[in-house]
């Protein structure tokens, strides 16, 4: 009977996938939301991964080139997490507020707060409208 030839630096990749899956989900990168008062809180992360693996399958002196040859192998993986702010929910509205203040200039800042401005803009063209429609109704 032939034996299983799976080779060992398979099973050993295999393993290290695993349990970075087990350390790392959606839940890592978006936390568990807070609710208080009508606000959500939802801490945000970034994850950074790198593995690696290797392994040597050699014939020695001493032993048989059509025997089980000599295996090494090694395998090795590194997680950063890094907070870098919070998504705040409230019923109307959505911001991010990062951990870190803005490191860029003026122009950053104003992409930024583009989405608040935008809808503080429409409101201000819908009121105006609602008047202007309100005022038309009432002359005539």
């Amino acid at each position: 009977m032939e034996q299983d030839k799976r080779h060992p630096i398979g099973d050993l990749t295999q393993t290290m996938i695993e349990k970075i899956r087990e350390m790392v989900d959606v839940n890592t990168i978006m936390g568990e939301p807070v609710q208080a008062q009508g606000v959500t809180v939802v801490p945000v992360s970034t994850v950074s991964i790198g593995f690696a693996s290797g392994g040597s399958d050699f014939t020695t002196k001493s032993q048989k080139p059509d025997g089980d040859n000599s295996f090494g192998g090694g395998s090795g993986a590194g997680i950063k997490m890094t907070p870098v702010g919070f998504l705040v929910i409230t019923e109307d509205t959505v911001k991010f507020l990062p951990v870190e203040a803005p490191s860029g200039g003026a122009l950053e800042r104003i992409v930024d707060i583009a989405p608040e401005l935008l809808k503080k803009a429409t409101d201000f063209i819908e009121k105006q409208k609602e008047k202007k429609e309100s005022k038309n109704t009432t002359q005539m």
